[in-house]
């Protein structure tokens, strides 16, 4: 694989599926983001996808090992957490009208930042066993999650338009099918 620029472009399109997937679901039961908040929440995922396999990479076999046995765990739990709280908050109501959930700042953009990420770690080990250049993989990895994070955001917008309140609901459910999903192909 060494420098195969193709491979590392799949790989970031791979690792950036939950990134779209959780923006697109929170833009579509919020489609009031701003750009601004819209750019944040893209910088903060791909961060976090760019640093993990940088972290695998580094961590070497033994680490990585260590933490392979839960972190399929840690995100599932991380995520159902946040879905659960998503659809508490859809069923609720504000003086007649959903409150709209903001996943683009504090707690919930640093969690789902992680969440998302979490593939990403063991991406970086076999990066090293492949002597993949991870000064080049790990920026496009980063930079692929950007894009597609803003993308999500994009199209979930234009969804949310023509579903209303059940987008919420839709929202929380996507984000709990990603911690089953990550769940079960660690297990399975």
């Amino acid at each position: 694989m060494n420098n195969d620029l193709l491979s590392i472009l799949l790989i970031a399109i791979g690792l950036s599926a939950d990134c779209f997937a959780v923006a697109f679901s929170a833009s579509m039961s919020n489609h009031n983001y701003r750009l601004g908040q819209i750019l944040r929440a893209g910088a903060s995922f791909g961060l976090f996808q760019a640093a993990m396999p940088l972290l695998g990479w580094l961590a070497g076999k033994t680490l990585v090992d260590y933490i392979s046995s839960y972190d399929h765990w840690v995100a599932f739990g991380l995520l159902a957490f946040i879905s659960g709280r998503m659809l508490w908050e859809s069923s609720r109501s504000d003086h007649g009208r959903e409150k709209k959930i903001d996943i683009t700042h504090g707690i919930s953009l640093l969690v789902l930042s992680i969440a998302t990420s979490i593939d990403a770690l063991a991406v970086g080990l076999s990066f090293a066993f492949l002597k993949v250049n991870i000064v080049i993989a790990s920026p496009i990895i980063g930079a692929i999650a950007f894009l597609i994070t803003i993308i999500g955001f994009i199209i979930g917008r234009r969804a949310g338009r023509y579903l209303g309140r059940w987008s919420g609901i839709i929202w929380a459910v996507i984000l709990l099918l990603i911690s089953f999903r990550i769940l079960f192909t660690h297990i399975l």
